[in-house]
């Protein structure tokens, strides 16, 4: 097998082994001193997805620090509630610290459930060391991370991060600890910013207008997550600082998601027809077919993708087809719960560039899998 190996050159297998898993790199390396030599080069290890699920990626883990210098893209997961797999995800960030002054980007993903009362101040304590060390961070991604992000994260990534092109803090938490104060910080610490990921209580008129100064970069993307208390007593962000936001940044897209925290008057205050949603994600336990008629009336032009989580009901199905005949430009639509044969044909027929859709007329088992459209 060494010979057989020898014979490719040491750029084509490091193009090979890029597509490796962690143990898998880690078993190429000792095939032969060519294969180690390829599976250690940077090009494998610029673009790095890292699993800790399994005792023996530990292992591996004296391996891989030989090679942390070569991350640039770092895709972690791991699982909270099982503890090697929580060690084994600190320790590699820890080890990360002024190991990769080169890192660009982290998303940090956790499967499976978290402790009870469980601050994760272990994983945050890593990143925070990260985020002082990694001057050079342009992607930083949390929203599948558990536990409650606060403003000292979020000032340290101000202060030490100039050169950030995004950040995504809108994850599943139903408890709101970042503030208007360090957000408007972050803004204006870093002017290369092109999306931002947030809880709405997060986000202050204030920081809109900052959003519009000359100098910033081009502004693409904002996600707005509303689910917990302080998202429905937030302020409302007048329609004249959309406006003025959307002409200082034409191409600006904006993702809403309306969690069943939200009382029927807090969506009716957040939903601005100056917004330019491209994404709706609507999970209400109030009114859902209203938020429906408001997109239909005043998104036509920008909305993409449609998500409804609600119950069935002819109101709703009517909803969904008015919507399908004004917003032509939808590439998703997805629909959780049973629906008429109409509201398929409506989507069908009014939307063109529909791409992927789930619109069942049946009930089906979970997980109700999406059709994609050739």
């Amino acid at each position: 097998m060494a010979e057989s190996g020898q014979q490719l050159p040491e750029e084509v297998l490091a193009l090979i082994f890029r597509h490796l898993s962690l143990r898998d790199r880690g078993a190429a390396a000792r095939v032969c001193r060519a294969w180690a030599a390829a599976v250690t080069c940077s090009t494998v290890w610029h673009d790095t997805n890292i699993s800790c699920d399994c005792a023996q990626e530990s292992i591996l883990l004296p391996y891989l620090s030989a090679c942390l210098d070569h991350i640039h893209n770092l895709r972690l997961e791991f699982e909270p509630l099982k503890k090697p797999s929580r060690r084994a995800a600190t320790e590699l960030l820890t080890a990360l610290v002024g190991r990769s002054p080169g890192l660009r980007s982290l998303c940090l993903e956790c499967r499976g459930e978290k402790p009870l009362f469980d601050a994760g101040r272990d994983v945050l304590d890593a990143v925070h060391s990260i985020c002082r060390a990694a001057r050079q961070l342009h992607h930083l991604d949390l929203r599948r991370l558990p536990f409650t992000l606060d403003d000292e994260l979020v000032l340290q990534v101000a202060r030490g991060c100039p050169e950030l092109r995004s950040l995504f803090l809108n994850n599943s938490t139903l408890v709101g600890s970042v503030g208007p104060g360090s957000v408007l910080e972050l803004v204006e610490a870093c002017p290369c910013l092109r999306a931002l990921g947030l809880p709405l209580a997060s986000l202050s008129y204030t920081a809109l207008q900052a959003l519009t100064a000359p100098h910033r970069t081009p502004f693409a993307l904002l996600a707005l997550r509303c689910a917990c208390p302080e998202d429905a007593r937030a302020p409302t962000l007048p329609d004249e600082a959309w406006a003025a936001l959307r002409r200082r940044h034409p191409g600006l897209s904006v993702e809403l998601e309306l969690e069943p925290a939200l009382p029927a008057e807090s969506v009716t205050r957040i939903l601005q027809p100056a917004v330019p949603v491209a994404a709706l994600r609507l999970c209400l336990s109030a009114d859902t077919v209203g938020p429906l008629h408001f997109a239909a009336q005043h998104y036509a032009a920008t909305l993409r993708v449609l998500e409804v989580r609600a119950a069935a009901s002819t109101e709703l199905d009517a909803a969904l087809e008015l919507l399908a005949a004004r917003c032509a430009g939808l590439r998703e639509v997805h629909c959780f719960c049973v629906v008429r044969p109409s509201v398929l044909q409506a989507f069908r027929a009014h939307c063109p560039r529909l791409r992927s859709y789930t619109l069942k007329l049946t009930r089906e088992p979970h997980p109700w899998r999406p059709t994609h459209v050739v």
